[in-house]
């Protein structure tokens, strides 16, 4: 008997070494070909087998100090990305009925809904998230992640950090500041306790200067648009954000992001456009309608108009100016907390101002996103200020990022005719 349990306990450590070696082989073939999408699977399959490779997962808000947890080796992984991916991949009506059929609001977020139905069926695109070891909760996005996060902090029985920015109506004071300050020393002291080990405060140095390399090169491809024709439009800007969401900490987002602004400066000096007739240039504001990206920009495309630019894809450079790159880990306070859906309206409206004049736009289409009360909160205040100091008109479509019950295509597209006929007669 003794000798069948050796056998059988050789059997297992060979199947287990050489899924372990499949696992690396795939990693390693993947990370020659450099691919968005290959990069992105070489990322969920690393969080998928981390239990395998030691690594812990933390489950973070998409507006959250993530540099911690790099330095920390500990794989970040993002619900708000994955429920991006949800939406694109038409999956989100049916994993928002689940969410319901518990017991959640139609009025809640449809990435909160998605996302705590995809945990109880291991569903979505990629078939559920990895399971986290800790949650890192930053309310500097919304206050719905607070119970979202609480509600998966319980089912899946792990600890929770919550990282609380307060709201920036008018500016950022010193108190603001010291509050903010003080809990990145409570997240280290966190994060030790959950990895049992001490924080290498130059290793987190190092990848402060690396994120802020990609943020910098992100910022850089978003500003290719300023060109007229634009190289890419908003709708390519929404693929091409994945990486500065979920990895903009690593070598793998600095080198993609460095050979796309290559590739967008050539076609700006060949003239090559994303409009091949580029007449209109159009500004973004919200998150995108994911199941309708395709749709937008072809209907859009057909007016010969391009979304060059857009509040959304920016967020995530947009606080880099606030970042010391000699003293990264105290200017995270200031550069975590005085981002775009933390400041006040008038604030905002002020940014897309600068936004309007930096890529010379004729009109705004603003997505009054169901889902995102913070993000569409101001809208229509931030619309009638741009009337009045530019002179140009905005579209309002309403809609959600996920769940498509709540898009009409027929009644969008008409409005979005009516728009472009009222920029084509006010350019005459």
């Amino acid at each position: 008997m003794a000798e069948k349990k050796t056998e059988s306990m050789n059997l297992v450590q060979e199947i287990f070494l050489y899924f372990l070696a499949g696992i690396r082989r795939t990693l390693l073939r993947f990370k020659k070909r450099k691919k968005i999408k290959e990069i992105l699977t070489v990322y969920y399959m690393e969080a998928k087998s981390a239990r395998i490779s030691g690594r812990k997962v933390a489950w973070i808000t998409s507006g959250g100090p993530v540099e911690p947890l790099i330095a920390m080796d500990v794989i970040p992984v993002y619900p708000e990305n994955h429920g991006a991916m949800i939406g694109a991949s038409k999956m989100g009506t049916d994993l928002c009925e689940t969410s319901e059929s518990m017991g959640y609001s139609t009025d809640l977020c449809s990435y909160a809904r998605s996302d705590i139905a995809c945990a109880t069926v291991n569903g979505g695109p990629i078939g559920g998230l990895p399971r986290p070891d800790m949650l890192v909760c930053c309310n500097n996005i919304c206050g719905t992640v607070l119970k979202w996060y609480e509600v998966q902090a319980r089912y899946f029985n792990v600890p929770l950090f919550i990282f609380d920015t307060p709201f920036c109506h008018t500016g950022f004071s010193e108190e603001v500041r010291r509050y903010v300050r003080r809990q990145l020393d409570e997240y280290v002291l966190f994060l030790e306790e959950a990895c049992g080990k001490k924080m290498d405060h130059e290793r987190l140095s190092n990848v402060g200067k690396l994120s802020l390399e990609a943020q910098r090169l992100w910022q850089a491809v978003l500003d290719t648009t300023v060109n007229r024709p634009a190289p890419m439009s908003a709708f390519d800007a929404f693929y091409h954000l994945a990486l500065i969401v979920t990895l903009r900490e690593t070598r793998e987002a600095v080198d993609y992001y460095s050979r796309l602004l290559e590739r967008m400066n050539d076609r700006v000096a060949r003239g090559i456009g994303a409009i091949p007739d580029e007449k209109h240039r159009l500004l973004w504001d919200n998150i995108p309608i994911w199941h309708r990206t395709r749709w937008l920009s072809e209907k859009f495309a057909s007016h010969n108009a391009c979304l060059v630019a857009d509040t959304y894809t920016s967020a995530w450079c947009g606080s880099m100016k606030y970042i010391d790159e000699n003293n990264f880990f105290d200017s995270m306070a200031e550069a975590y907390t005085r981002i775009y859906l933390n400041i006040g309206v008038d604030e905002m409206a002020r940014m897309v101002l600068a936004m309007v004049d930096k890529y010379n736009v004729d009109g705004i289409v603003m997505h009054s996103n169901r889902s995102c009360k913070p993000y569409s909160l101001g809208q229509y205040d931030i619309a009638k200020i741009v009337e009045k100091e530019r002179g140009i008109p905005s579209l309002i479509i309403e809609a959600d990022m996920v769940d498509e019950r709540s898009f009409s295509e027929s009644q969008v597209a008409t409005r979005i005719d009516a728009f472009m006929e009222m920029i084509k007669a006010m350019r005459q």
